[in-house]
């Protein structure tokens, strides 16, 4: 039994494998060596799925047990997926975790979809031999990874949720891959292994915390999520040091990014669905066609610049909500008009900032300036009148998880 199950999750990793360098997402050969050799099932033994529909709350769930029979090919097929493996409600105990039915509760950690774990560890330019620090590792499943590239004894995880730290440890320590998972505040980093190489945080900050910057060796990259209020329209940051010791930042948009942090609120258009399908607002004629979800460096800066805005991408055409404001947009579709409710004409500021970033050169990256006079981390498209700029949010107080 064990023999055929070792061939069957065997045959699962070349095929997630073949999928992601098919589809062009996985390109370095060091990745997918590592990816072929680790068995994803000792770090995700069991997943969550959402067995209700949705608006439905309290959530309806239900636990696959990978150990067990009647559960294991959708487990397996799950945890090889691209979809994200739910493991852990309201910072549970992750020890013999009862299979079936569960009601209520909210999920505390995951394991990142396995596209955007490659796409970030590649872009990290992982090598042998390089001191590694993941921050908010959850299951340990990219630590793993990494670990498998840069050798055993140079990747290290800080984790602040205790049960998960030492799930993933337990958990990485069968995989004999070399990987540490310290209990602590990723926020801090970790100073008693810097400095690092490579940076790389798992969870999404609203600007960046000054130990992870200090904590990066010289020729040292950094990559991290910038959240904003809104879950539409993350920004990818990678911080680099030069060999002289400078920092250097540079943001840019991306289709997806990671959960925040504990505690950071977000923006959500779901309950003014009904409210918009009731009273979708007044047509007025519009000089701006809907952008293209790919205009990442537009809606970037409007996550920004005009702030409190979040987008239902659900909707039949493009639906722009002010959930604070009680005020939406709904454009088109494709006849020139948009309908506008509420005191806050949302549409009318998207015209006004994309003629702003039209005239600053439509810009898809942003320098960030983390050493601000002023303490804060500065974000601008360039020099000159017509740039685009904002100053980052500064770090809140992350509560304690209590399980």
């Amino acid at each position: 039994m064990a023999h055929d199950l070792h061939m069957v999750t065997s045959r699962r990793r070349a095929d997630m494998v073949d999928r992601l360098t098919a589809d062009g997402v996985l390109t370095d050969s060091l990745l997918r060596d590592a990816l072929l050799r680790l068995p994803r099932e000792i770090l995700l033994p069991h997943a969550y799925v959402r067995i209700s529909g949705p608006g439905r709350d309290p959530i309806d769930w239900r636990l696959l047990d990978g150990s067990h029979p009647d559960d294991r090919q959708k487990w397996l097929e799950l945890i090889h997926s691209d979809e994200s493996v739910l493991l852990q409600r309201d910072g549970e105990l992750l020890d013999a975790l009862p299979r079936g039915p569960v009601t209520g509760g909210h999920m505390t950690s995951m394991s990142t979809y396995t596209p955007a774990t490659i796409e970030a560890l590649q872009a990290a330019e992982l090598g042998s031999g390089q001191r590694y620090l993941e921050l908010g590792p959850g299951p340990g499943v990219s630590l793993a990874l990494a670990a498998a590239v840069t050798g055993p004894g140079l990747a290290t995880g800080v984790e602040r949720d205790g049960p998960m730290a030492a799930f993933a440890q337990r958990n990485l320590d069968r995989l004999d891959v070399g990987a540490e998972v310290i209990e602590g505040d990723a926020l801090e980093g970790y100073e008693a292994k810097a400095p690092y190489d490579r940076v790389h945080s798992g969870i999404g900050v609203p600007c960046i915390p000054v130990p992870w910057v200090e904590q990066l060796s010289p020729g040292g990259r950094l990559l991290t999520t910038l959240v904003t209020r809104t879950p539409s329209w993350p920004g990818q940051l990678l911080v680099t040091r030069t060999a002289a010791g400078t920092v250097e930042a540079v943001l840019r948009g991306r289709p997806r990014g990671y959960r925040p942090l504990l505690g950071y609120r977000w923006l959500n258009a779901l309950d003014h669905r009904a409210r918009i399908k009731d009273n979708p607002g007044t047509a007025r004629s519009t000089r701006l066609t809907p952008p293209p979800d790919e205009a990442y460096g537009f809606w970037l800066a409007a996550a920004y610049l005009a702030p409190g805005l979040v987008r239902d991408f659900q909707a039949e055409t493009m639906t722009i909500v002010a959930p604070d404001d009680g005020s939406w947009a709904v454009a088109g579709p494709d006849d020139g008009t948009v309908r506008v409710h509420g005191p806050r004409d949302v549409w009318a500021e998207l015209e006004d900032l994309h003629t702003r970033w039209e005239h600053a050169g439509r810009p898809e990256r942003y320098r960030v300036d983390l050493r601000d006079s002023s303490g804060g981390q500065h974000v601008s498209s360039g020099a000159g009148q017509k740039a685009l700029s904002w100053t980052l949010p500064p770090l809140a107080a992350v509560p304690r998880q209590v399980p």
